[in-house]
């Protein structure tokens, strides 16, 4: 797992070439990718909540306690996870559209891929600092999107030309479940679950 993930991180095209090269039996066994690497902004954040807070305008830094803390990190979790999944069900789905053969998992492997730069940023939460997680997110979305647009016609095995519209439609489906994220968050935070500060 850490191969693929500094492959796409250093040499992308090369890593979507070795990715889409595996045969079927071996890309289901990337599976456990996201579920690994998407521990890591889930902990960071976890961290960086509890144990360093956040300041507003050079005040006093704000914790989140404990408790409130791991239930919102499990929902972040298992939300990223999920996202994935949705994301990689609707690569499978809109394959036929581009002219690409493929099966489930195989979408989701490519969006649990493509996800790599947003996992590793999100490892700035062990220290929540506004201005630089903000930066390091816009980054790694801008890398992702790269990846996703450079992967898709490799490891789906379509044109250069159709790849770009599959991407681009891949991209289209990723800012709706993002909007979705966003407002199931207002609607936990406001029915179920708000943080409790320190």
């Amino acid at each position: 797992m850490l191969i693929h993930m500094f492959g796409l991180l250093l040499q992308p095209r090369r890593q979507w070439q070795l990715i889409g090269n595996l045969s079927e039996k071996n890309l289901r066994r990337q599976i456990p990718y996201v579920i690994v690497l998407a521990l890591l902004p889930a902990l960071a954040w976890y961290f960086g909540t509890t144990k360093v807070g956040w300041s507003i305008g050079g005040g006093e830094p704000v914790r989140i306690t404990s408790e409130s803390a791991l239930e919102l990190v499990a929902v972040f979790y298992c939300t990223m996870v999920l996202a994935v999944v949705a994301i990689g069900y609707f690569i499978h789905w809109m394959a036929q559209t581009y002219g690409a053969k493929t099966y489930p998992m195989k979408g989701m492997v490519i969006a649990g891929f493509t996800a790599t730069p947003i996992f590793i940023a999100g490892a700035a939460g062990f220290y929540p600092l506004l201005w630089l997680d903000i930066l390091l997110a816009t980054l790694a979305v801008a890398y992702a999107v790269y990846l996703l647009y450079i992967g898709i016609p490799i490891v789906m095995g379509v044109s250069e030309e159709r790849g770009f519209l599959f991407a681009s439609a891949i991209v289209t489906v990723s800012l709706v479940v993002a909007v979705l994220v966003m407002v199931g968050t207002v609607l936990f935070w406001s029915y179920i679950s708000a943080p409790v500060f320190h």
